[in-house]
């Protein structure tokens, strides 16, 4: 693990932790348009389209982790991985940590506004 490459609220994670993270953005898109598919082939009523938030949320968290090298479970955690996948190291500063969890919620917020907006745009579709 390099703490070199550790970057307080801006970047906690390696290239193998990125990976993942696009592979669990990845996973949720595939369930999102499963999803819709579902729900159109099936005429389901306007409100179950409500239930679609949940895949598009797990897409855009992984998503917007990806994106910005950040893993907001580790912000919270105050750890950061650059090493091999699962070993962790801690954050020793409380400043650091501080920035950590700001950027986490930042991220937590970015992520659940693209989900509440993709599924406003799927619950008002005319289908």
């Amino acid at each position: 693990m390099s703490t070199a490459d550790y970057i307080p609220g801006t970047c906690n994670i390696g290239t193998g932790e990125i990976r993942r993270r696009q592979i669990v953005a990845l996973i949720g898109l595939v369930l999102s348009i499963s999803s819709l598919i579902t729900l159109i082939t099936t005429n389901a009523p306007r409100g179950a389209r409500l239930g679609i938030f949940i895949p598009l949320a797990v897409a855009s968290i992984g998503w917007v982790q990806s994106r910005k090298k950040f893993c907001l479970a580790y912000g919270f955690m105050g750890t950061f991985n650059f090493g091999k996948l699962g070993q962790l190291s801690r954050v020793a500063d409380s400043t650091s940590r501080a920035a950590d969890r700001k950027t986490a919620l930042s991220i937590l917020f970015q992520a659940g506004a693209y989900a509440v907006i993709a599924t406003a745009i799927i619950y008002l579709l005319p289908l």
